[in-house]
């Protein structure tokens, strides 16, 4: 019976794109040009609170936060789109099932808040690493054939649930970096499972522009692997995302690999200190490093540390260094003929204090980042939207209610 389930799921999965293919070409109906994500969790509550109405509505949570006025203050500012992450996990958990008709409502509730505040809106499905309670994540969606088949009827009712608001208001992300793929000698699994994704959208949402991406965390390097013209639409837009130099913005991140931790204290950029701080600064990391690390790690990450460094040691290996995604994802676009404002720069950013961590970086640096980013996307002519309202990357908020220093702000500010 699997090989003929199989193939009746490929006959499906080719009907949805044969009726995508007969809907009138259009461009993308959904344009923008600065953009904010959105929190996704501040609170983290396990699996087995799902179930209680009192714990996970309003959804997404940063409904329990923010108000008409915080949203209104982010369009003075200058932003006129807010990319929404909203957490799938608690749709595809039996600990819903009585409120999931409640959860997609919400969702719909907090577009239609957002565009009241004058905003455009991306609703993005950002799948995150199970863990604790939490049973359902990336692996398991990507892993799992019936959990991804579920996680594709998913998307299927939240683009029905989206389907009668105005398109140039509200647009569909399908999944954030999906996590599949990053073996370069591996398979290529997810043009497929795009295009199954891409297909039960469109077929519940005729007219919302959908956003769709790479493999392996949307990188540039992803996105050129994709063909588009195997999209049957053009009233689709094209996202990648870029922290580069991952070195510098994820200063002391412990979820991302086992050498960021070690590293704090550096400048951006590393000439924006005289050497000799900058040497300080190093010798610090590699102290930490030679205390902390598995001896048997120990010379790999000292090696690692002095090639990252050696790459961006002058103006022009950092420019070329951070330009390197932006000239890719172009000349992708042209070779497929598609335009620059039909590309997003989803996500990018710079760290401002690790949850647990002491260490903040300082507020000019992490400006001075944002600022260069933006000059970069907006050079090719494409939209961006930075990484994030709050927390470890917040521009608005920090932890605990604080606020950050106001100097990212400020830089979108000066733009408007």
């Amino acid at each position: 019976m699997a090989p003929l389930t199989a193939m009746i799921k490929s006959l499906m999965a080719a009907l949805l794109v044969l009726m995508a293919l007969v809907l009138p070409g259009q461009a993308a109906t959904f344009t923008m040009k600065r953009g904010l994500n959105l929190d996704q969790w501040v609170t983290w509550p396990g699996e087995d609170q799902w179930g209680d109405a009192r714990t996970i509505l309003p959804y997404p949570e940063w409904r329990k936060f923010l108000g008409d006025d915080d949203l209104r203050a982010l369009k003075e500012a200058g932003f006129d789109f807010l990319r929404m992450p909203v957490d799938p996990s608690p749709f595809l958990s039996d600990q819903t099932t009585a409120l999931r008709h409640d959860l997609y409502a919400s969702v719909l509730d907090s577009v239609r808040m957002i565009n009241r505040a004058g905003l455009k809106v991306i609703v993005d499905m950002h799948l995150i690493p199970a863990g604790g309670s939490r049973k359902i994540g990336m692996a398991q969606v990507m892993d799992d054939p019936r959990t991804f088949d579920r996680y594709v009827d998913m998307v299927r009712k939240m683009a029905r649930t989206l389907a009668g608001e105005d398109p140039g208001q509200v647009a569909f992300e399908l999944m954030n970096e999906p996590i599949v793929d990053c073996d370069s000698d591996g398979a290529s699994l997810w043009p497929d499972r795009q295009r199954e994704l891409f297909a039960a959208a469109r077929s519940s949402a005729g007219k919302l522009t959908l956003v769709l991406t790479g493999a392996c965390y949307s990188a540039a390097s992803s996105l050129e692997k994709i063909d588009p013209k195997a999209i049957p639409d053009d009233n689709v837009i094209w996202t990648f995302h870029s922290y580069d130099p991952f070195l510098l913005t994820h200063q002391g991140a412990t979820w991302a690999g086992d050498f960021i931790p070690y590293v704090t204290g550096l400048p951006y950029p590393l000439d924006a200190v005289p050497n000799a701080q900058l040497d300080v600064a190093l010798d610090t990391i590699r102290a930490r490093i030679k205390a902390e690390a598995p001896w048997t790690r120990q010379s790999g990450l000292l090696a690692y540390l002095d090639e990252q460094v050696a790459s961006m040691d002058s103006p022009d290996k950092l420019l070329g260094l951070m330009d390197a995604p932006f000239k890719r994802v172009e000349a992708w676009a042209k070779a497929n003929g598609i335009k620059p404002e039909n590309i997003t720069l989803g996500e990018f950013g710079m760290i401002r204090q690790e949850y647990g961590n002491a260490y903040v970086m300082p507020a000019p640096y992490r400006a001075a980042y944002v600022k260069d980013m933006i000059a970069r996307a907006e050079a090719h002519g494409f939209s961006w939207s930075v990484w994030s309202y709050g927390g470890a990357f917040g521009i608005v908020d920090a932890f605990n209610g604080d606020k950050v220093e106001p100097d990212v702000m400020d830089v979108i500010r000066s733009l408007h």
